[in-house]
């Protein structure tokens, strides 16, 4: 039996806690709103919501549900009593994120008014029912201390990127899914000054930069009549206006990528942005494939003259089958003029070290390649501020 969207008439929380479409975003009260909601129509998955280990949750129709802690995926034994529930509470969140959704528009992707990202996909298109994921971004994950408590990376490797950051590199964090290229753009963005302009352009708002001078912008999807939709590419142009001194792209995914490498090959250096990518050398690749979706008929050869002169360094990271998440490069990018190809080399990889029960360890370790960024910290005046990376001098 096809499955339809199902009203949130259907199970209706009393009158009183249904706020009004025109407070979505509206602040302090709407969150108050969305709680009192979220208890009734979400009441199985209540105690997931309010648990902060908690980074994922995945409502795979009305009996199957796993979570996501530290980052390992269990199955619960929580489930929904039928099929219209989870469907009620899809239509609920709907009504929150101010998105259209139903039997002609079954896909959803929003924001929570508490900072959550929400992915939904209507039983219509799913033989297991509607889908609700929620993922969910705790603020002590953006600090380069949780990196480093988690061992993600060395001191060393951490203290050369902050340094990379602050003398302007342009960054590219590159990974599959949940491997933790958001956290470590958040972990980057710490390397801005405070008195430094900062214009950040996401698909759905994830990304937590603590600095005073912040810009969020968010694409919009078109209404319930395909009207109003406004593109990261539209965004990133109108950024370009908006006299930023720094531009993070959440994640690069279509064309936009064209834009953005030329912005940082004309002036605006010092740019972080994510893609998936399984390594360095794919995501030069990943790229270029990307901004050739711009459809501008740009030589091959020109644009990937244009890729390597515009990524100064590519961070690497993967999630382990035990749930920690690291990084496994830190390399520069070249552009060979002799092959018309890239040239990229790992300044820091992640090693393989023997412990003493005989299993193994990783550990991210310089490779003794001397970076051409070194030379830009002299000319920024930064060697001052180098501690752990004067021995790569």
């Amino acid at each position: 039996m096809p499955n339809k969207a199902v009203s949130p008439v259907s199970r209706q929380a009393p009158a009183a806690e249904s706020p009004a479409p025109s407070l979505l975003r509206a602040g302090e009260g709407t969150h108050k709103s969305f709680e009192a909601s979220l208890e009734f129509f979400l009441s199985p998955v209540l105690p997931l919501l309010r648990d902060p280990d908690v980074s994922e949750i995945m409502i795979n129709g009305a009996d199957r549900i796993y979570i996501e802690k530290a980052g390992r995926l269990t199955l619960t034994g929580i489930r929904f009593g039928l099929e219209a529930d989870v469907q009620a509470a899809a239509n609920n969140i709907a009504q929150f994120v101010g998105q259209p959704l139903s039997s002609e528009r079954p896909l959803l992707d929003g924001r929570l008014p508490d900072g959550s990202r929400v992915c939904i996909v209507l039983g219509d298109l799913s033989s297991r029912g509607t889908h609700i994921n929620i993922r969910r971004f705790a603020r002590n994950t953006a600090t380069p201390g949780f990196l480093l408590e988690k061992d993600a990376l060395t001191p060393l490797a951490m203290e050369f990127l902050l340094l990379a950051v602050e003398g302007h590199q342009n960054i590219l964090v590159s990974g599959g899914a949940g491997s933790g290229k958001t956290t470590m753009v958040n972990v980057l963005t710490h390397g801005f000054a405070d008195d430094e302009r900062v214009v950040v352009i996401e698909d759905t708002r994830e990304l937590q930069v603590q600095k005073p001078h912040v810009v969020q912008l968010e694409a919009r999807p078109t209404d319930a009549y395909g009207r109003g939709q406004v593109t990261v590419r539209d965004l990133f142009v109108t950024a370009l206006r908006m006299r930023p001194d720094r531009i993070v792209v959440g994640e690069v995914r279509r064309g936009e990528a064209l834009d953005m490498i030329q912005a940082m090959t004309s002036g605006h250096h010092g740019s972080l942005t994510t893609l998936h990518a399984s390594s360095p050398a794919d995501t030069c690749y990943r790229l270029e494939t990307m901004a050739l979706m711009a459809d501008v008929g740009l030589p091959l050869f020109a644009l990937r003259r244009q890729v390597a002169s515009a990524i100064d360094l590519i961070v690497q990271t993967a999630r382990q089958t035990s749930g920690r998440r690291l990084v496994t490069h830190v390399s520069e990018v070249r552009f060979d003029e002799a092959t018309d190809n890239y040239i990229v080399e790992d300044i820091f990889r992640l090693a393989e070290k023997p412990g003493a029960d005989g299993t193994a360890t990783y550990v991210l370790e310089p490779t003794g390649h001397r970076p051409k960024l070194l030379k830009s910290l002299q000319f920024e005046g930064l060697t001052h501020k180098m501690n752990l990376t004067k021995g790569m001098l």
